[in-house]
């Protein structure tokens, strides 16, 4: 067939309009992007409709990045900093000819790099660009920190005593980096590839093993002799502003990294152990993005309560969980919704972990006597309308929080509670109360996050009666539950990404009224149930049969709240 351009052919196969395809021409004239990267992003096409016209367009070949290996030698034909620039990543060798997995196979510069660099005939294949990128972190990652590693007990020399200067200072050049610097570099890149929350370095007897929190579960990646420890913990200590001759007691740090144009914000801390310091990572993505309703997982009656909190204009709403539940994400994401030039939004927060335009986002520091419960009272005296506070930890916090609210103020705060019910109860607890309880709280926000089955690999079955018990269903239910089986794509851990279920507590006039008596916790679920309340199990059930997560991940969330 006749060669046609790319939007062209778009418009032919009826992909998109050519209203679309003006439109996108004219953001690509002011933007300089590429048109595939300007209609996926204004949303005219799937990144999978791109590959599907770009195939016809180019008679290239797919490759799924995912059910291959690809074999560590190939990386010798592409330089690592070749593969990262353009996107691209070598699949296999046919004598003469380097078949390379593109993004973009329209980028011609890339394929003569390439071409220049193997000294071999470039043949382009397409794939998805997040394919490549995992591919070439799993490649590189894979093939570079063995030779790392090995360039660093070289330069340490017989004595692990002795850490050379170069190995975790800073140099001019990137390039001239020392072995440690690229070592301790790769693992933050590979743990944002692979979206990960958190890095564990964990000394042990005779190795140090890396570990990577991914979508909420540790996953081992790699361990780093015994004798190198001590260097990659140096290094982390500098990038931390940390002191590096303190072995005996913890430290915390914080760095700010520049991965593939993005902004992650560290936060380092070191603990000691029999074995040496353990050093764990917090990476925090400063460029990303407000997730929208439907990403938090927000639906249906879920969705119409959040909405209802929003349009409160005074009283308190709490988010409740344990650590790690999607709390702060959510708290943020409410607080970016309300966010207006002519609200005056004031947040305290220990550490500040997302930055959002337009709000005074204040850092608690308890050395200076910067305590909630001070830095309540101060926003206070600032004029606010909506007040935000990381934590309440104690009763003063609470109860100044409390009085703020109905006082004409909208004030957010998480607490560590199991489920909804009983946050009143730790408020109690704490020594607010139960009238004031009543009379400020407007609801209770509940997120848990479950790993979502793997697409690629996921598989019907019928379930056991256990499961069906499990999720409150009778044991005869003619019902399908999926699994995920394992798969390249998903690390062959059967889950891809993460996505939270929702416990929303509203208070109406008569919780109010049984608060404020001093009702026990039966009581009020009673009475929250008559006006519509979900528990975390009937949220849970539905992610099970609507096939989004499966019935392992759905006890791992219910076994963690109070059994009903």
């Amino acid at each position: 067939m006749a060669y046609m351009r790319l939007g062209d052919l778009l418009v032919a196969s009826g992909t998109i309009t050519e209203q679309q395809l003006e439109r996108a021409l004219a953001l690509q004239k002011e933007t300089k992007q590429r048109l595939g990267d300007v209609l996926i992003q204004n949303g005219f096409i799937t990144e999978a409709q791109l590959i599907d016209a770009l195939r016809v367009q180019l008679g290239v070949d797919f490759v799924d990045l995912t059910a291959i290996s690809i074999p560590v030698e190939l990386a010798q034909y592409v330089p690592r900093n070749i593969a990262k620039k353009y996107c691209v990543v070598p699949v296999k060798l046919v004598r003469n000819s380097l078949y390379l997995a593109m993004s973009d196979p329209l980028d011609f510069v890339a394929q003569d790099e390439v071409k220049t660099a193997s000294r071999k005939r470039i043949i382009p294949m397409i794939a998805t660009r997040k394919a490549v990128e995992q591919a070439i972190s799993r490649l590189y990652g894979n093939e570079g920190t063995a030779r790392v590693i090995e360039e660093m007990k070289r330069e340490a020399g017989s004595s692990s005593d002795v850490i050379p200067a170069q190995m975790v200072q800073d140099t001019a050049d990137p390039r001239e980096s020392a072995p440690t610097i690229r070592f301790v570099n790769a693992l933050i890149e590979r743990a944002y590839t692979e979206r990960a929350s958190d890095i564990h370095l964990e000394p042990q007897e005779g190795e140090m093993v890396v570990r990577m929190r991914i979508d909420g579960l540790l996953r081992r990646i790699l361990t780093v002799p015994a004798d190198l420890q001590n260097t990659v913990i140096s290094r982390l200590k500098i990038m931390g502003g940390m002191n590096i001759a303190e072995h005996k007691i913890p430290q915390d740090g914080h760095a700010i990294q520049s991965v593939r144009g993005h902004s992650l914000d560290l936060r380092i801390s070191s603990m000691p152990t029999v074995y040496g310091e353990k050093m764990v990572l917090r990476l925090l993505d400063k460029s990303a993005q407000a997730l929208s309703k439907s990403q938090l997982g927000l639906e249906g009656q879920d969705l119409d309560n959040y909405n209802a909190l929003l349009r409160n204009t005074s009283g308190v709403i709490l988010l409740v969980g344990p650590t790690g539940s999607g709390k702060s994400t959510t708290m943020c994401n409410m607080i970016r919704d309300l966010s207006r030039e002519e609200i005056n939004i004031v947040t305290l927060e220990d550490p500040v972990e997302y930055h959002i335009p337009g709000v005074s986002q204040c850092q608690i520091n308890e050395k200076t006597g910067m305590t909630f419960a001070s830095g309540l009272r101060a926003i206070l005296r600032q004029d606010p309308d909506i007040i935000s506070v990381g934590e309440i930890r104690d009763g003063e916090t609470a109860s100044i929080a409390m009085r703020a609210a109905i006082t004409g103020h909208l004030v957010f705060s998480t607490l560590h509670t199991n489920d909804a019910v009983s946050a009143v109860y730790r408020l109690r607890d704490v020594g607010v109360e139960p009238w004031l309880v009543a009379s400020a709280l407007r609801g209770v926000v509940t997120p848990r996050l479950l790993r979502n089955v793997c697409p690629h690999c996921k598989q019907g079955y019928q379930p056991s009666a256990e499961e069906l018990a499990l999720l409150g269903m009778p044991e005869d239910s003619h019902v399908t539950f999926y699994k995920g089986e394992g798969c390249p794509e998903c690390h062959h851990s059967g889950y891809v990404g993460r996505r939270a279920a929702f416990e929303i507590l509203m208070l109406s006039g008569r919780l109010r009224r049984l608060i404020s008596e001093g009702a026990n916790e039966e009581r009020l679920t009673e009475e929250a149930r008559k006006n519509g309340f979900r528990s975390m199990r009937e949220s849970c059930r539905r992610l099970v049969l609507e096939g989004v997560t499966s019935a392992e991940e759905a006890a791992r969330i219910i076994n963690t709240t109070v059994d009903e």
